[in-house]
């Protein structure tokens, strides 16, 4: 996968898992396209055992985030706030915004 849906930033909602994570919104932390995976903020938490790279360093079990599949999350209009897939408007001079497709507004 090279392309994805959602950028640094964006404010998603999580569409599949378990029942503690499903339909949490959070913020688009890191988007790694390579992959097709994105890390949303308090979504998908787990628990890291961590040995100090040296003295002074913090150690022992830390709770991060973990990645996500991309096609597992869907972008939340900041207008409307209802979750909406990403259409795209193309403007005559050659520019290209992302815009709701429930209610039309660019992003």
């Amino acid at each position: 996968m090279s392309k994805v849906h959602v950028k640094t930033g964006d404010t998603v909602i999580l569409l599949t898992g378990d029942q503690k994570d499903r339909g949490k919104k959070g913020k688009v932390l890191q988007v790694a396209p390579k992959e097709g995976k994105v890390i949303v903020e308090g979504i998908n938490v787990v628990s890291k055992h961590v040995k100090p790279k040296k003295a002074g360093d913090a150690s022992g079990i830390i709770k991060t985030e973990g990645a996500v599949y991309a096609s597992k999350v869907m972008l939340v209009c900041p207008k409307c706030g209802k979750p909406t897939r990403v259409a795209h408007k193309i403007y005559a001079d050659g520019n290209k915004d992302r815009m709701c497709k429930k209610c039309g507004e660019t992003f």
